[in-house]
């Protein structure tokens, strides 16, 4: 029995993925003073029978702006740039109270589901101006008590072919945007809209954060020039792309090409798994193409990866509930993870999004902010395997939420 100077909480018999066995975590003033087996110290106690506790999914690709459009709009849309178009035609009319009323709708679907940390990209132009991202700015603000909330600003319609956008960038960027992102693909001078848009993280200090390569033709792509610009400007660490679904397109002898050449500039990639597989491929009469790259794989040979939401509920993905563990064992399924890999597509939206965003207080380690989430199995590797529900969940110490354990009523007999 350890014993413990003055603790505000103590979380007992807490399963981690580090410990063999369960352990007690101490909390003092919001954040992990102590963690250790059988501590003694009068606090408030919370017995997690030996449950598992994660320190809170980390969802590193969302759309918050635009979730939630299903009733708005005919939705037939077969490919990328027919879902762009679908949205551009909706976003005009977008006002700050309705991104706000969508979007809070898909966060607190979100922290229910236990993410505790996630980076959602708004789109900056002329036709929404900046009413999304004030609007995703006071959700920041409002849901600060449940999850951490960092707003990448991007250009979803082009940068260089879209006068005005540029300006609006580093207006947001002035007034609250933590991270940049790009789409040079709907761009006329891709080259030209990448440069750009690593000078404003670099002359703004942020991280970036692009769509890139969405489709499935290896014969092009842009994943070059973004190597070759991060390794230039020394970014390496501080890059991710999001799609890159050419890359599951390659040959065996590219892709492991590929793969070194991310791994050695520091490029991460996020794998999105509803969109890709809703967009990829529906011109196939047969066989049709999964159009998922393989986060697992790459992330085994070095490269950075995260599997995340991406849109809920719009064009580009008609489905989704916001729950990251679901959205693992989607991707295990799809990906033809062996039982294995289980354990790595659980880091895919836990400790390897974290690394991503650079977030250098995750997990559950002393010192760092008493943020947790606790799954009903007592079995770490069984978290993908049978989707457990997500009991409850705690920011800095104060819980955020509690979801009941079904109840089965039994005839008597």
């Amino acid at each position: 029995m350890t014993t413990q100077a003055a603790l505000d909480l103590i979380f007992r018999n807490a399963l981690l993925r580090s410990s063999a066995a369960p352990v007690d975590i101490g909390v003092k003033d919001g954040r992990i003073a102590v963690i250790a087996p059988k501590l003694a110290c009068e606090a408030a106690e919370v017995d997690l029978g030996g449950r598992l506790a994660l320190p809170g999914f980390v969802d590193t690709h969302i759309h918050l702006d635009k979730a939630c459009l299903l009733g708005r709009c005919g939705h037939d849309h077969g490919n990328v740039s027919e879902a762009i178009r679908a949205v551009a035609a909706m976003k005009k009319d977008f006002t700050i109270e309705d991104v706000y009323a969508r979007g809070a709708k898909v966060l607190e679907r979100a922290i229910v589901n236990g993410t505790t940390r996630m980076r959602t990209h708004v789109e900056i132009d002329p036709r929404i101006g900046l009413r999304g991202f004030e609007a995703v700015k006071a959700l920041k603000r409002d849901y600060a008590w449940a999850v951490d909330l960092e707003l990448c600003v991007f250009p979803q319609e082009g940068l260089t072919n879209d006068p005005g956008a540029e300006e609006l960038l580093i207006q947001a960027l002035r007034e609250g945007g933590e991270a940049i992102g790009g789409c040079p693909y709907m761009d006329t001078d891709p080259n030209a809209h990448l440069a750009r848009i690593f000078d404003l993280a670099q002359e703004f200090d942020v991280d970036v954060d692009l769509h890139l390569d969405f489709d499935l033709d290896p014969s092009w792509w842009h994943l070059d020039e973004v190597c070759r610009q991060t390794e230039q400007r020394n970014y390496g660490g501080r890059v991710a792309i999001g799609h890159a679904t050419k890359l599951s397109a390659l040959s065996p002898d590219r892709m492991k090409a590929a793969t070194a050449q991310l791994a050695k500039s520091g490029v991460a990639v996020t794998v999105l798994p509803a969109t890709d597989l809703y967009l990829m491929g529906r011109e196939a009469t047969h066989n049709a193409p999964r159009g998922l790259t393989l986060a697992h794989k790459l992330a085994d040979d070095g490269v950075l990866c995260s599997v995340a939401t991406n849109n809920v509920l719009n064009p580009f993905t008609p489905f989704g509930d916001a729950s990251l563990l679901r959205m693992a064992n989607f991707y295990a399924n799809v990906a033809h993870a062996s039982v294995s890999d289980f354990d790595t597509c659980l880091d895919l939206v836990t400790e390897l999004p974290a690394r991503l965003m650079n977030l250098a207080d995750y997990g559950i380690e002393v010192g760092n902010p008493a943020d947790l989430i606790v799954l009903d199995t007592q079995d770490s590797r069984f978290a993908i395997a049978e989707l457990p529900d997500v009991l409850m969940g705690f920011k800095g110490g104060r819980q955020t939420f509690a979801r009941q354990r079904p109840t089965l009523f039994t005839p008597k007999s």
